[in-house]
């Protein structure tokens, strides 16, 4: 998640959570207090702290709040990587931390069931959006025109990271540039004893983020193109694109326990030298040129053919969806939190900025960048951001998301067909466009 603030919930959990959110959308939180007589404001914050992309960041917020804001104590709560069902779970429970991090798909529950505090007219609000980078308000402000978080992170995508020394091993020349390449080093890898590629598809998001990278191979604004109405059915790129998914996991590319595999489990494989390629968004260049040096590197993805693939490859597979942290409307120190919250945010994007490199942060920062920015990330920066034509498009109908979800999971399955994809899209287009 960020790993999974990206990540989805299957709806039938997400309809029974939400009867629950609705519910306790009004309690008052018991997770934060004051202490009396010395004056410490104590915040829970739900927040990613499990690797060095997340924990440094984090870390380093909190330090720099120790200066700013003295009487503040942070209690740190360590997000599940679990699709947003525990922070759901809070809320139906009426126990929301003060300041969480969330996702679009979360936030947006949220808002319904009133358990996220509409930041519009805070005077933070205004100074974080006087120092946005151009070109993230999708980040900050939601497609209703509200603020419901303050993001650390730009726009953010994903990408196909891939280990030299095994594709060299086997003999496969690279980048793969087509469909038919990616399955025929498939089968090849498989053969030679290797998970071709690696692939946490426990989480629903991964799965969906990899069909929408495939997507984008032909139509560019991704998701996007399916939140139009009168778009009862599917359109050819994404038939296609499903087509393709198929045909890659006919071909082995997907280790047959996929949809059982977390992040700690793929990318295990991956850092051990056990599979030949994974997929996660660039925040993984950190720690896989930590533990694969120079063996390691990141592919455009592939095409239909080599033409469609030169045409398409700077087309990104990310979109600018909120996201961020959030404050509870039941806090009893609200308005603390609310700065405390774009706090964090602020100094998470400054440490990413200077400390590790990223130009992918919401906010200006003043200071310089990082000297020592892993070689994947250089070819981000010089190559790959500035020939960026066409960023996907947020899709807001959670409808047509959650069955994006489940059945972009599916195809991972034997007995799952791409006919019965389009099926199920196009049943659930019928009924919401």
């Amino acid at each position: 998640m960020k790993k999974t603030y990206r990540s989805w919930s299957a709806a039938l959990l997400v309809l029974t959570m939400s009867i629950g959110l609705v519910a306790c959308g009004e309690d008052n939180s018991t997770s934060s207090k004051s202490e009396a007589g010395d004056g410490t404001i104590k915040l829970k914050v739900y927040a990613q702290h499990f690797d060095d992309d997340t924990i440094k960041p984090f870390d380093y917020a909190v330090e720099e709040l120790k200066k700013k804001m003295p009487n503040v104590e942070i209690e740190l709560d360590p997000a599940v990587q679990d699709g947003g069902q525990k922070l759901k779970t809070y809320a139906a429970t009426g126990n929301m931390p003060d300041i969480y991090l969330a996702d679009w798909s979360v936030l947006q529950t949220f808002a319904k069931s009133k358990n996220v505090e509409v930041l519009d007219n805070y005077d933070t609000t205004a100074e974080f959006k006087k120092n946005l980078n151009p070109g993230v308000e999708s980040r900050l402000v939601a497609p209703d025109n509200h603020v419901y978080a303050y993001p650390e992170t730009g726009i953010e995508f994903q990408m196909i990271y891939y280990n030299k020394s095994i594709f060299e091993k086997v003999g496969i020349k690279t980048p793969l540039k087509t469909i038919d390449q990616m399955a025929d080093a498939a089968k090849k890898l498989k053969a030679a004893g290797y998970v071709p590629m690696s692939i946490f598809a426990k989480e629903k998001w991964i799965t969906t983020a990899f069909y929408n990278g495939l997507v984008t191979r032909e139509q560019p604004h991704g998701f996007g193109a399916l939140d139009q109405k009168g778009v009862i059915a599917l359109p050819k790129a994404f038939v296609t694109a499903a087509q393709q998914m198929k045909q890659l996991q006919r071909a082995g590319l997907f280790d047959a326990n996929a949809t059982n595999t977390n992040y700690d489990q793929a990318s295990s494989l991956f850092y051990q030298g056990k599979a030949a390629m994974f997929v996660n968004g660039q925040w993984e260049i950190y720690s896989s040129q930590e533990k694969l040096g120079d063996q390691v590197d990141w592919m455009y993805w592939p095409a239909k053919d080599e033409a469609t693939y030169e045409n398409s490859k700077y087309f990104i597979d990310g979109s600018g969806s909120p996201q961020g942290y959030a404050v509870s409307p039941s806090s009893k120190n609200k308005e603390t939190a609310v700065k405390v919250a774009a706090f964090l945010a602020t100094k998470s994007a400054e440490y990413r900025y200077t400390q590790l490199g990223s130009p992918i942060v919401s906010q200006k920062v003043d200071k310089p960048m990082a000297s020592n920015v892993p070689a994947m990330m250089q070819r981000v920066v010089k190559e790959l951001l500035p020939n960026a034509q066409e960023y996907a498009q947020l899709l807001s109908n959670t409808k047509i998301q959650n069955t994006i979800n489940d059945n972009t999971q599916n195809l991972m399955v034997d007995n799952f067909s791409e006919q019965d994809f389009v099926n199920n899209l196009n049943s659930t287009l019928e009924k919401e466009n």
